[in-house]
């Protein structure tokens, strides 16, 4: 094995635009449309629009990061070039990994709730199962691993789109329900429709990852810009289509108390088992946990030789993978599943997603200031960056006070 392999180029720009959908659209989904409903009510389709706007500048800040400093571990490159910290720029590449192998354990744990509906096996023999398949999925090769990815993204989106044609019917009260908007928020509507989409605001993450796969990208100066924003854009339609055709379909707050909105709101239209939507959020399910390894590994890639190890960022000549770095995020992915609570991974994720956030975009300030318009890179007005350092920042304050009044 020589260290002078490099990882292969072949990720096309449908391919990492599918990649991107799949870090973003998970199975919270299924979840948080309920959540938003019961934040926002019949005006939850303005709470992911406001969501798509407010996680639309750090996209942006992002996708110009991308085309300026095309690199694995980037949000580690970015901090670095832009604050000239390498200390700092460590910190924040170690924070992304966690990120991701905290988010993978989480997802894997929530996989194993599903799979028990349908496998009578104990969560312990589950949970290596999945992690073993999961990693040997990662380790395969990036067209393979994403490849596969690609095939559960595209199960996931026909299943919120299963959900939108059950729901069709309802979109004929959709007059009724425009002429509505305005006296909603003229009775004080829009105070539910911003504590809305701070909850949406999480339903929009996963973009920040695709920047990691930078150098397996093929012309990643213009492709992997376009997918983040193809990403942002598909994903933002498809959300605020389905929130519209849930709160059509059932009121605001029977999605609010419903421990799975989208399942019931196939049911109410088709009158069909809602099995099939449970089966459907298990493949994204994995399909998200798949993703947070192969993000994770190439981020300590990415860090080797920059404050870790060279040897963890070796690269096997047959798959062109990291395999050393793939195994140690698989490995930390099983033992945070099996012996920490879902709930305290996934709040742990919030927290540092939105501090890592705050020093991008003032990376990106930075960066500008130096650097204007550099040749080849996508450029976006100066404002962007600023406006994405005030959101998470305000996000991450947010965050910081919840954590500390319970």
């Amino acid at each position: 094995m020589s260290q002078n392999h490099t990882l292969k180029r072949s990720l096309s720009l449908p391919l990492i635009t599918l990649y991107g959908l799949g870090t973003t659209i998970g199975a919270g989904i299924y979840a948080l449309i309920g959540k938003v409903a019961g934040a926002a009510g019949a005006l939850a389709p303005f709470s992911f629009l406001l969501a798509a706007l407010l996680a639309g500048f750090t996209a942006c800040s992002f996708a110009e990061l991308a085309s300026r400093l095309p690199k694995s571990a980037g949000e580690a490159v970015y901090v670095r070039e832009g604050l000239r910290s390498p200390a700092l720029s460590l910190a924040i590449g170690l924070m992304v990994a966690t990120t991701g192998v905290v988010s993978a354990a989480a997802i894997t744990n929530g996989a194993v709730g599903y799979m028990q509906e349908f496998f009578d096996l104990p969560r312990l023999a589950l949970i290596p199962l999945l992690v073993l398949a999961l990693g040997a999925a990662a380790a395969w090769g990036i067209s393979e691993s994403v490849g596969i990815a690609a095939l559960l993204t595209v199960i996931e989106i026909g299943g919120l789109l299963l959900v939108i044609w059950a729901g069709r019917e309802s979109l004929a009260g959709l007059p009724a329900w425009s002429g509505g908007i305005a006296p909603a928020f003229a009775a004080g509507g829009g105070a539910g429709v911003v504590g809305g989409a701070y909850l949406a605001f999480y339903a929009f993450l996963g973009f920040e990852d695709m920047v990691n796969v930078a150098e397996e990208v093929k012309e990643v100066e213009r492709n992997l810009p376009a997918a983040i924003m193809l990403t942002l854009g598909i994903t933002t339609l498809l959300y605020v289509v389905l929130a519209t055709v849930a709160v059509l379909a059932v009121s605001p707050a029977e999605l609010a108390q419903a421990g799975a909105p989208l399942a019931l709101v196939f049911e109410r239209g088709t009158g069909w088992s809602p099995h099939i939507i449970s089966i459907i959020a298990i493949f994204a399910v994995l399909n998200g946990a798949l993703i947070q390894i192969i993000m994770a590994a190439r981020v300590l890639y990415g860090l080797s030789g920059k404050g870790l190890p060279g040897i963890i960022g070796r690269v096997y000549p047959l798959t062109r993978t990291p395999l050393l770095a793939t195994a140690i995020a698989g490995g930390a992915v099983l033992v945070l599943a099996l012996w920490f609570p879902i709930e305290v991974l996934a709040e742990a994720t919030s927290v540092m997603m939105l501090a890592i956030f705050t020093f991008v975009n003032l990376a990106l300030v930075r960066i500008k200031r130096r650097d204007p318009r550099p040749p080849a890179a996508r450029i976006f007005p100066a404002w962007i960056p600023w406006a994405g350092f005030v959101v998470s920042a305000a996000f991450l304050a947010i965050e910081i006070a919840r954590r500390l009044a319970f």
